[in-house]
């Protein structure tokens, strides 16, 4: 069984394992390693620890061997109040095509930092493009290649705002 809840500091270090085996993974196809290597220097346990100040992280777990499998975040973009971001959106490599992705994706849609904004954007790499499509999103400003981080700027409207 799977189970969700926010994430708690002493998750720090199984967050950056689990995103680092996943990004090693599952984006290899689309990025060199060393893109790879110094996109993870800033995704270290402390910078989840510092990031869940700012925004509201959820963590997935197997209830069976109560390892997380998964994890997302959601915040203000830039402060804004009308608008808001995903971020950090990792499903363990043995977990993905379960569902799981599409889960997380629906608890952060639930969320205060979501449900308050008219627009929602997230980066996304190139990796994980084809996922957002079906959940949603679409090119911001019509712009359909990546940027200079090598990621694509996606966006949601949220109609259900105020």
């Amino acid at each position: 069984m799977i189970t969700h809840r926010r994430f708690k500091n002493t998750d720090a270090q199984e967050v950056a394992a689990l995103v680092r085996i996943t990004m090693l993974t599952t984006n290899r196809h689309d990025y060199s390693r060393a893109y790879l290597e110094n996109d993870l220097k800033s995704l270290t346990a402390n910078d989840f620890i510092q990031r869940a100040l700012q925004f509201h992280c959820c963590v997935f777990l197997d209830s069976v061997t109560n390892h997380i499998i998964a994890v997302g975040a959601i915040g203000p973009y830039w402060g804004k109040t009308d608008e808001s971001s995903l971020f950090n959106i990792f499903v363990h490599p043995s977990y993905q095509g379960q569902g799981i992705g599409r889960q997380l994706i629906g608890v952060l849609e639930q969320d205060d930092y979501f449900t308050r904004a008219r627009r929602i954007e997230i980066p996304a790499s190139i990796t994980a493009l084809p996922f957002y499509q079906k959940m949603g999103y679409t090119f911001k400003d019509g712009i359909e290649t990546p940027d200079e981080e090598r990621l694509y700027r996606l966006e949601k409207f949220n109609h259900a705002s105020n």
